[in-house]
């Protein structure tokens, strides 16, 4: 326990489990080194959209395995649903233990109101083209396998690596307007609504930034995600940071364990992510 950051907030997103695309291994890593008093899992933890029997490996479980193990240790852990796990949006308010599941979170944190939520009610391809977004959703999953495929030759002749995805989101989310304007928008709401801080996901792009409508300040944080930026945001010393797992060409091998030794039954994996009907 030692060797782990004490922290008082931790906010991860856009994990996608259960997708080619999602470093789980990574994450994994990351929560081993890591001992927050509070985790906001914001929205599309596991894509329940793209969610499949035939692929959902050990490092994935390991990652539900790990979150659930916090919440025994005594970490408050938070599960807000996005549109990639709406599926369970039913269950907003449905507690047990110390884990609990709604659509958002409001923290008064050191006398500043936080809001807390994925950020896809916002998005104007969600609200108005789901269809769409589902079909860009099964598109940017194999564009990440393409990707990385290019990346290992990329990398074997010494050249630098590329992000194709991060290319054609920018290019298309402008070309087709996919989001009008997110962070003004959310910064734009967040004031209006008498908050501090305002802090997404959803759109993959990790950031903290101060913003102003109507003269009034306002903190924009958003976490990023587990596909492409690997990052999260810690709250410590009365400040927000970004966190990003350092990049290292080297092939994560996560220890086996006694608990994990073998995959995690698909009956046990549905436990976890099925709750009791209300």
């Amino acid at each position: 326990m030692s060797d782990k950051r004490p922290l008082d907030i931790v906010v991860i997103s856009d994990v996608h489990l259960g997708i080619y695309g999602c470093h789980a291994k990574e994450l994994v890593q990351y929560l081993d080194s890591i001992d927050p008093k509070i985790l906001v899992l914001n929205g599309d933890i596991i894509d329940i959209w793209q969610f499949s029997k035939r692929y959902f490996p050990k490092a994935h479980t390991k990652v539900i395995r790990r979150i659930l193990k916090m919440t025994g240790k005594g970490t408050e852990v938070y599960y807000l649903t996005g549109n990639h796990d709406e599926a369970l949006r039913k269950f907003a308010g449905f507690g047990l233990g110390n884990l609990t599941i709604d659509n958002k979170l409001i923290l008064e944190v050191d006398g500043k109101r936080h809001w807390f939520f994925h950020g896809d009610v916002y998005d104007v391809t969600m609200k108005n083209s789901k269809w769409l977004a589902k079909l860009g959703g099964k598109g940017y999953d194999l564009l990440i396998i393409i990707n990385r495929l290019v990346n290992n030759i990329l990398e074997r002749m010494g050249k630098e690596k590329m992000s194709f995805s991060k290319k054609v989101k920018h290019g298309v989310k402008q070309a087709v307007k996919f989001i009008s304007d997110f962070e003004q928008v959310v910064a734009e709401i967040a004031v209006d609504k008498g908050f501090d801080v305002v802090c997404c996901g959803h759109i993959h792009q990790p950031i903290i930034k101060e913003m102003q409508h109507n003269g009034k300040n306002v903190t924009y944080l958003n976490s990023g995600d587990w596909v492409e930026s690997l990052t999260s945001l810690e709250y410590t010393s009365g400040q927000w940071s970004l966190y990003q797992y350092p990049v290292s060409k080297a092939r994560v091998v996560l220890p086996e364990e006694e608990e994990d030794g073998s995959a995690m039954p698909w009956e046990d994996i549905s436990k976890v992510i099925s709750f009791p009907q209300q």
